[in-house]
């Protein structure tokens, strides 16, 4: 985002929400005040949780652009960037079938993420797809971002699998650790896959196999968006939603 602004002239401010809706209201109120042109932002987890986006119709109503990316709502008409994460997931199970995988788990946050929402139900219809049943047993959902680290453990302790799907590589990193400590390998016994394609995923131990976001593409495509609205007052006001390919990215922690 802030490469592309600069390179066009703008500033970029950044403000960090830490999943909470009051601050995300705050920021948004402490700076609609006339000192920006426009917002882009990725809606905090308290946010989605209570399902409660006046603050942004109130930004939009008073005619200051608005651009959402990752984490989106149908709530709010503005641009957005979004990765095709139902389909990231499914070709992430299809890679764990084609392995010859069949007790595959999904470790997953509340269906408030609108993120996760999307990738469960990739999850769910590629196991379908490939007449393989849903095992509700073999999903394990957490409240929050937040690794919970005793929960896995436990889950790993009293479930058998031989694939996991996680929904973002700190969840899929922290397991991969506790699957090892128990002397189970990796990919030989169990593979794993995760979402983000981040630090963690290049230098965990094997490599993790991820769903890459492309944010670096996501970012520019945002900041491009939101200028283009900007500089160019429309007397009608037209949205459009771009949906970003996702992208495999194969490491050590799945099978050839």
């Amino acid at each position: 985002i802030e490469k592309y602004a600069n390179a066009k002239g703008y500033n970029v401010i950044v403000c960090v929400s830490d999943e909470s809706f009051d601050k995300e209201v705050i920021n948004m109120e402490l700076l609609a005040n006339g000192s920006i042109d426009g917002f882009i932002m990725a809606l905090s987890a308290g946010t989605q949780l209570k399902n409660d986006y006046n603050h942004l119709k109130e930004v939009t109503a008073q005619g200051i652009p608005l651009v959402l990316f990752d984490r989106v709502t149908p709530e709010i008409k503005c641009d957005k960037v979004v990765i095709d994460d139902k389909k990231g997931a499914y070709n992430a199970v299809t890679t764990f079938i084609r392995e010859g995988r069949k007790r595959i788990a999904l470790i997953t946050t509340k269906d408030y993420f609108s993120v996760s929402r999307d990738r469960a139900a990739g999850y769910r219809e590629a196991l379908l797809d490939n007449g393989l049943e849903i095992n509700e047993d073999l999903i394990l959902e957490f409240p929050s971002m937040e690794v919970d680290e005793k929960g896995i453990e436990e889950f790993f302790k009293h479930h058998k699998v031989d694939a996991v799907l996680s929904v973002n590589e700190i969840f899929a990193i922290h397991s991969m650790r506790f699957v090892q400590s128990l002397g189970i390998k990796i990919p030989e016994d169990i593979s794993f896959i995760g979402f983000t394609d981040g630090l963690l995923s290049k230098y965990s131990t094997p490599g993790l196999t991820a769903v890459a976001q492309h944010g670096e593409d996501m970012g520019k495509i945002a900041a491009e968006m939101l200028i283009e609205k900007v500089e160019n007052d429309a007397e009608e006001e037209t949205y459009t939603t771009k949906v970003l390919e996702p992208t495999l990215i194969v490491r050590g922690s799945t099978g050839n």
